[in-house]
């Protein structure tokens, strides 16, 4: 039962993977790049790359060889670094992603209306990243450079090495397309990030999830191994039956809740999982205690 399970799930994500790539290849391919919103990310650089190469080769270097490439060495050092089990399904969405790139044909779809662009595309764009997401797999990209830099700069968290990667690609793409393209690609960000979040279970920051179950030790082993989450055990007693239990607690990002509810439901279908919101979260792999004032 539990194997049946497990392999529909990883059917299920896959399936989201390759629509969500396909989502977000559309808002690029279709949006952003025959208006020139550079929104962050390696495809970003990519649409900086493709225009500032007009000149050498025609049409300039394509979107997808540019993502792949960048891509390349990032992939090598997470490979060394995190090891083979951290970059199996964001391999995977990178490779979808640049071949949604390559078979999808030109096309114009906001036909020069920056409002338009920018509204569309954060909300193609982010209905895709937010099934990516669900799928617990990335596009590559900053997000991958981050999770390397936060290895090494542990005060500050993914998000935000994230968001200044990020804001640096736009930083360019403003300095290369003009300040109109650059604020509107800002919005398209803004919008993205919205509808992503809305899709992932919600806009708050982070998920805490409390596990009853009597396999506790091997959830909490596979949430360790896995997502290099901590999990913290907690002596709890049932009313009812009178029995002492360990009750698991953990704090996980909101694109993480999806899978520590999996891992739970995998390892014990009858486990008690409740999932509430945690307005803000100080310390290691969250957000930086800073005093106030300070």
């Amino acid at each position: 039962m539990q194997g049946m399970f497990y392999k529909k799930s990883v059917a299920r994500d896959y399936l989201l993977l390759i629509v969500g790539t396909a989502l977000v290849a559309a808002s690029i391919q279709w949006i952003y790049d025959p208006i020139h919103l550079v929104t962050g990310g390696f495809t970003g650089l990519a649409i900086i790359v493709r225009r500032s190469s007009e000149g050498l080769v025609a049409g300039g270097i394509p979107l997808w060889f540019t993502n792949l490439v960048l891509n390349i060495p990032v992939f090598l050092a997470a490979f060394r670094i995190k090891g083979r089990r951290f970059i199996g399904r964001t391999l995977a969405g990178t490779f979808l992603l640049s071949a949604w790139l390559y078979a999808l044909p030109p096309m114009n779809l906001a036909e020069g209306d920056y409002i338009l662009a920018a509204l569309f595309g954060g909300l193609i764009g982010g209905a895709g990243m937010g099934l990516v997401l669900l799928a617990r797999a990335t596009t590559g990209g900053t997000d991958m450079v981050a999770t390397l830099i936060q290895h090494y700069i542990r005060h500050y968290s993914i998000v935000q090495i994230m968001q200044a990667l990020d804001g640096l690609i736009v930083l360019c793409g403003l300095f290369v397309f003009g300040i109109r393209a650059g604020l509107y690609a800002m919005v398209a960000i803004f919008v993205t990030s919205k509808v992503s979040g809305a899709l992932t279970e919600g806009l708050k920051f982070s998920k805490v999830a409390y596990i009853i179950s009597d396999k506790y030790e091997q959830i909490a082993d596979q949430i360790l191994d896995e997502m290099d989450r901590g999990v913290t055990g907690l002596m709890a007693k049932g009313m009812y039956s009178g029995t002492e239990k360990c009750m698991l607690y953990c704090v996980v990002s909101q694109k993480e809740i999806v899978a520590v509810k999996e891992i739970a439901a995998e390892i014990d279908p009858h486990a008690f999982v409740i999932v509430s919101d945690a307005r803000e979260v100080l310390g290691e792999g969250f957000q930086e205690y800073s005093r106030q004032g300070s």
